[in-house]
C-alpha cells in the first residue's frame, strides 16, 4: 500500500492554506467597499480531488481536479448583485463590475447581511472545528484508490450468480471554505471525503438486473472495507433475479433504509422556508400542528462529529445548532436562512447554505429518530405488502403532496419477505403518508439525511 503525503510535490497535492484563502477574501471585501458597495460578503473556496474508475479489472479513467471558487455579493442600498470567478487576478475590476451590476438591479428587501451581534465568535468556531473533526490529512495516491476499487469489483464478482461488473470506483477529495463579510465576520474550515462504490449485473437478456452499493465518509478509517461494499452490491443484485409483477392493491409498504431517507427528504423540502414563502408546499399552513404520528421526532444537527453535512457555522456566519423540526409529531420550525426568515417575519435558525448567487435554506445532518420495534417485527403482521428497495422517477407534486413513483423490491406474504417484484408503481399522498409512517429501530448514519426502515400503511401498489 502506497501513501502519498500532503506535502509530496511529486503527487501535485498540497496542504490547503486557509490563511491565504482568508487573506484573499478580505482583500476582495476591501475592494468591493472601495468600489462603492455599502456592504458585501465573499466566499473563497479551494478543492482538490482524485477519483479512479475501473471495470472488468482494468482502469477505465482517472479524474484529478484542483480549483478555486470565488463568489462576491455586494449590496448598494437594497439592491444587490453577485459575481463569481475562479481566480483572484484583478479583484478591483471584479468588485467594480459587481457594484455596477447591483446599481441597475431591482431592490430586494429580504436579502441583507447579518448584523455583527448575530455572528458566531472566533473562539466558538475553533472549538467547533476541533470537536467536529472534519479533516483527515491522509492523501491517497492513484494506486491506493485503484486497489480499493479493484477489491470492490472482485468481491462483487465473487458472489454466486453475478454475471459481470458495471464498474467500481474510489475517490478522495479535500476542500477549504472561507466566508468573510464587510460587517466584520471571517470564518473558515476544511473537510475531507473518501468514497467507494460497486455496481453489478446478474441474469440474462430481458431478465437482467443491476444493483449497487457505496459508502462515503469524512475519514478513511470510518469507511467500509472494499470487500463489504462489493459483496453487498453482488448480493443485492442476485436477490433481484426472477422478479414478478403483482396485482394492483392497497397494502402496507415497508421502505428499506436506502429509500426511507427519500421520504424524510420530501418532508424537509415541504418545510423549507423558500417553499413556504412562495406558497408551494402542501404543509404551508401546518406550523404547530401534527404532521406525523406522535412517534416521530425529526432532528437536524450540524454538529455531529465527522458528519456528512456538519459545519461550524452556516452560509451567513451564524451559529448553527441542533434543532427538532418535528417533535412528537408536531411541526416546530421551518428551515430558514436570513432572507426567507425576513420574508416570513421570522428569525433565521442557522440553516443558510451558500451557493454561487447567495444563500438558500437547507438542512444539514437531518435524521428521524429510531422507533422501538425491529424491521422484522414491523413486517411480521403484514399479510400482503411490499418491501420497497428502489424507487424510479420524480413523481412528486410538492403543492398537493401527491406521490407516485416506479418501484421495485420484494413481496411480503404472511409476515415474510418472499419473492422479488419489479415493474410496479407506488402511490399515495405525502400528507397521509407522513401521518401513517412508523419507524423501526435500525437508524444508521450513512448520508446527510438518514431515516430508519419505515412502514406506511394504506398505499396503492400498481401492478398487473
Amino acid at each position: 500500500m502506497q501513501i502519498a503525503q500532503e506535502d509530496d510535490a511529486s503527487n501535485g497535492y498540497h496542504m490547503i492554506d486557509l490563511n491565504k484563502l482568508e487573506n484573499d477574501a478580505q482583500r476582495l471585501v476591501a475592494a468591493a467597499i472601495s468600489a462603492g458597495a455599502d456592504h458585501c460578503d465573499v466566499v473563497v473556496a479551494h478543492g482538490q480531488s482524485l477519483s479512479i474508475n475501473i471495470r472488468e479489472g482494468k482502469q477505465e479513467n482517472t479524474d484529478r481536479s484542483e480549483g478555486d471558487g470565488i463568489s462576491l455579493r455586494v449590496f448598494c442600498g437594497k439592491k444587490l448583485a453577485s459575481i463569481s470567478a475562479n481566480q483572484m487576478d484583478d479583484i478591483d475590476a471584479l468588485a467594480s463590475r459587481a457594484v455596477a451590476m447591483a446599481k441597475v438591479s431591482p431592490e430586494d428587501p429580504y436579502q441583507q447581511l447579518l448584523e455583527e451581534s448575530q455572528f458566531i465568535d472566533q473562539a466558538a468556531i475553533q472549538a467547533r472545528i476541533e470537536a467536529l473533526d472534519l479533516f483527515d490529512p491522509f492523501v491517497p495516491d492513484a494506486e491506493f484508490l485503484s486497489n480499493y476499487a479493484l477489491a470492490c469489483e472482485e468481491a462483487g464478482l465473487a458472489v454466486q450468480g453475478v454475471q459481470k461488473s458495471m464498474g467500481a470506483s474510489a475517490s478522495w477529495g479535500i476542500s477549504g471554505f472561507v466566508l468573510a463579510t464587510s460587517a466584520g465576520f471571517s470564518g473558515n474550515f476544511k473537510r475531507s471525503r473518501f468514497s467507494g462504490s460497486a455496481a453489478m449485473l446478474a441474469g440474462e437478456g430481458t431478465k437482467m438486473e443491476r444493483d449497487y452499493d457505496f459508502a462515503s465518509k469524512v475519514h478513511l478509517e470510518d469507511m467500509e472495507s472494499a470487500q463489504i461494499i462489493g459483496k453487498s452490491a453482488g448480493e443485492r443484485v442476485v436477490r433481484r433475479l426472477n422478479a414478478r409483477q403483482v396485482e394492483t392493491a392497497g397494502v402496507p409498504v415497508v421502505f428499506d433504509k436506502r429509500v426511507s431517507a427519500g421520504i424524510l427528504a420530501c418532508l424537509m423540502g415541504a418545510i423549507n422556508g423558500s417553499s413556504i414563502a412562495r406558497k408551494t408546499s402542501f404543509l404551508r399552513d401546518e406550523m404547530g400542528k401534527s404532521i406525523t404520528g406522535d412517534n416521530i421526532t425529526i432532528i437536524d444537527d450540524p454538529l455531529i462529529k465527522r458528519g456528512a453535512a456538519s459545519r461550524p457555522f452556516d452560509g451567513e456566519g451564524m451559529a448553527c445548532d441542533a434543532m427538532n423540526f418535528v417533535e412528537n409529531g408536531i411541526l416546530q420550525e421551518w428551515v430558514l436562512d436570513g432572507a426567507t426568515a425576513r420574508e416570513l417575519n421570522l428569525k433565521s435558525n442557522g440553516r443558510s447554505a451558500r451557493s454561487g448567487s447567495g444563500t438558500s435554506p437547507s438542512s444539514t445532518n437531518c435524521y428521524m429518530q429510531a422507533g422501538k420495534d425491529s424491521a422484522e417485527a414491523m413486517i411480521s403482521d403484514i399479510k400482503s405488502g411490499l418491501y420497497l428497495t428502489e424507487t424510479i422517477g420524480h413523481g412528486i407534486n410538492m403543492v398537493s403532496g401527491d406521490y407516485s413513483k416506479g418501484a421495485s423490491g420484494f413481496w411480503i406474504e404472511n409476515g415474510e419477505i418472499t419473492y422479488p417484484v419489479a415493474e410496479i408503481t407506488i402511490a399515495g399522498n405525502l400528507k397521509d403518508m407522513f401521518l401513517n409512517m412508523v419507524p423501526a429501530d435500525d437508524l444508521e448514519f450513512k448520508y446527510a439525511t438518514n431515516a430508519p426502515t419505515l412502514r406506511i400503511d394504506g398505499m396503492t401498489v400498481g401492478g398487473k
